[in-house]
C-alpha cells in the first residue's frame, strides 16, 4: 500500500468513551453519603439560580430564542413561566446557576464546577417526566435526577483529577458538556452504544477557549459557559437517538483525534475508577460567592476586618500567602472592567473582606468597584507562594485551598497572620458548613418565591426519603412562579 494512501478501517470505540458509557449504564450507586450530598448540591445549586435572577445581566439570557415560542411538555426554567425546549432550557438553567460563581466547585489539575451539569439533567428529567405522563407513563423521580447528578460529577471531576486542559489553553466546561451527554443521553433512553456515540460527538465538538476568564479578556461569557455546554450535551443526545452516528476514536486518532490536535499528543491519565468519590468530597462555596481558590482568603480578610477598617490609611502593606493555582488563576493587579474581570481577581475579593467585613454578589458591581479605598487597599497586596499549600491543595486526602493574610502598619506593628486552610464548604467542615448552606438556601428561595412555598419546597428538599420519590414533573411544578 503506498505511504501517504490511509487505511479505512473503523476501529473499536476509545477505551475511555466505553468506561463513561459502562459507568452511566452499569453501576449503581449505592453510597448514602453521595445521595445525601447530591441532595445538599441540587437544594444549593437551584439556590445559586434563583439569587442570580435578581440580575438583569443574566435575566436577560432566559427564555426562549424566538419570543412567544411554545412548547408543549416542555421543560421548566425554575423560578420563571418559561417553558422551553430542553435543549434552551438547558441552556438558561446551567446560565442561572453558574452566574454568580456560587455553585459547587471540583478542584484538582483541572478545575471545575460539577453541578453546572444539573441544567441538563433536571431539563431532560423534566422533559422526559411530562411527556411519559402525557402518554400515561410513569415520571422519573428526584432519585433519578440525584443519581444523575452523582454520576456527572463523577465524569467530570474523575477527568478532572490527573488531567489539566487550562495548561494547554481549554476550558473546563469541555468536562459539563461531556459529563451531561452522557447522563442525559442515559435519561432519554440511550443504550451503551449510543450513549458512547454521543460521547464521540462531544469530544469532536473540541473546547472553547478560556480567553475569557483571564486578563485583559475576562468578561461575562464565564458566567454562561457552562449552560452552553451542558444545553450542547442535550443536543448531541437527541441527535444520536436520531440515529446520527458516532465517531469512534473521536480522542485516538492520530492527527485528528482530540489527542492530537488539542492534548499535545498526550492521552488522559486516570487516578481512580468512577464511583461516587467526587460528589462525596465535593467543595460548597458556602460563605462567598468568590472564585474557589479565594475563598479561604476572602474567610482571612473577614476575621481581620475589625482590626485594619478603622487604619486604612496606617498600612505599609498587605502579604497574602496561597498556592500556585491562585496565582496563576486569580492574582492581577490593574483596572478591573466589570463584575466578571473582579469576582476573578484575589485582590479584589480580600480587599473587600478587609474593608466591608463580608463579601456579597452586589460587591462586584461598579458602585462598589468605584470606591478608591478599595484599589487603595489593593495596591498594597504583596502576592506569596506557599509551597506546601500548592502540594496539599493536589493531595487526595487533603486537597487544601489554603490563604493565608497578614496586615503590616507603618509603626513596625502587624497583624497575627491569619490562615485559612479548609473553606467552611470543605468535607473537613461539613458539620459546620451544611447548617450555613441551608441558611443560604432558604435566603435564596424568599428572592423568588411567596413565604408559604419557600416553606414547602424547603420542607421537602429537606426530607430525602420525600425528596427521592417525588416524581420530577410535581418537583419542578413548585418551582414555576
Amino acid at each position: 500500500m503506498s505511504a501517504n494512501v490511509e487505511a479505512n478501517v473503523r476501529p473499536d470505540p476509545d477505551p475511555e468513551l466505553v468506561a463513561i458509557a459502562d459507568y452511566v449504564t452499569g453501576t449503581d450507586i449505592t453510597s448514602s453519603d453521595a445521595f445525601d450530598t447530591a441532595r445538599n448540591c441540587l437544594m444549593d445549586t437551584l439556590g445559586c439560580g434563583f439569587l442570580a435572577q435578581r440580575f438583569p445581566e443574566c435575566a436577560k439570557h432566559l427564555g426562549p430564542i424566538v419570543p412567544g415560542t411554545v412548547v408543549p411538555h416542555g421543560a421548566r426554567v425554575p423560578g420563571t413561566q418559561f417553558e422551553l425546549d430542553p435543549v434552551k432550557a438547558a441552556w438558561d438553567i446551567g446560565c442561572m446557576i453558574r452566574w454568580l460563581d456560587f455553585n459547587d466547585t471540583w478542584l484538582a489539575a483541572e478545575w471545575g464546577h460539577p453541578s453546572d451539569n444539573l441544567g441538563g439533567i433536571l431539563a431532560v428529567a423534566d422533559y422526559v417526566s411530562r411527556v411519559n405522563v402525557a402518554a400515561g407513563k410513569a415520571p422519573l423521580t428526584m432519585r433519578d435526577v440525584l443519581n444523575g447528578m452523582i454520576k456527572a460529577h463523577e465524569i467530570q471531576g474523575c477527568l478532572a483529577l490527573e488531567n489539566s486542559f487550562n495548561r494547554v489553553g481549554l476550558d473546563h466546561v469541555l468536562l459539563v458538556r461531556v459529563a451531561s451527554t452522557a447522563v442525559v443521553a442515559q435519561l432519554l433512553g440511550a443504550d451503551h452504544s449510543q450513549i458512547v456515540d454521543a460521547l464521540s460527538h462531544a469530544w469532536v465538538d473540541g473546547s472553547s477557549l478560556r480567553t475569557y476568564r483571564h486578563a485583559p479578556n475576562a468578561g461575562p461569557r464565564k458566567s454562561w459557559a457552562a449552560g452552553d455546554a451542558t444545553s450542547r450535551a442535550v443536543r448531541l443526545a437527541m441527535l444520536v437517538l436520531k440515529g446520527e452516528m458516532g465517531y469512534p476514536s473521536a480522542l485516538s486518532a492520530p492527527t485528528w483525534g482530540f489527542y492530537d490536535v488539542s492534548f499535545k499528543g498526550q492521552s488522559f491519565k486516570f487516578q481512580r475508577d468512577y464511583g461516587s468519590y467526587v460528589m462525596e468530597n465535593v467543595l460548597f462555596k458556602i460563605s462567598f460567592p468568590a472564585e474557589f481558590h479565594a475563598q479561604t482568603a476572602v474567610e482571612a480578610a473577614v476575621t481581620l476586618h475589625p482590626q485594619v477598617a478603622g487604619r486604612l490609611d496606617e498600612i505599609d502593606r498587605i502579604v497574602i500567602t496561597t498556592h500556585e493555582s491562585a496565582i496563576r488563576i486569580i492574582s492581577k493587579t490593574g483596572a478591573l472592567n466589570n463584575p466578571a474581570d473582579r469576582d476573578h481577581c484575589l485582590q479584589y475579593m480580600a480587599a473587600i473582606g478587609l474593608l466591608k467585613g463580608n463579601l456579597v454578589a452586589e460587591d462586584y458591581e461598579d458602585d462598589v468597584a468605584a470606591d478608591p479605598r478599595v484599589d487603595q487597599i489593593r495596591d498594597l497586596m504583596v502576592i506569596e507562594e506557599d509551597a506546601r499549600y500548592s502540594a496539599e491543595y493536589h493531595e487526595p486526602d487533603k486537597r487544601s485551598i489554603a490563604n493565608a493574610i497578614q496586615v503590616f502598619f507603618k509603626d513596625g506593628s502587624s497583624t497575627d497572620k491569619i490562615e485559612v486552610e479548609y473553606p467552611i464548604g470543605h468535607r473537613r467542615r461539613r458539620e459546620a458548613g451544611i447548617p450555613l448552606l441551608e441558611e443560604k438556601f432558604r435566603r435564596n428561595l424568599a428572592v423568588r418565591f411567596p413565604a408559604g412555598r419557600c416553606a414547602a419546597i424547603f420542607d421537602l428538599c429537606k426530607d430525602q426519603q420525600r425528596l427521592e420519590a417525588t416524581p420530577v414533573n410535581e418537583f419542578m411544578d413548585l418551582l414555576v412562579i
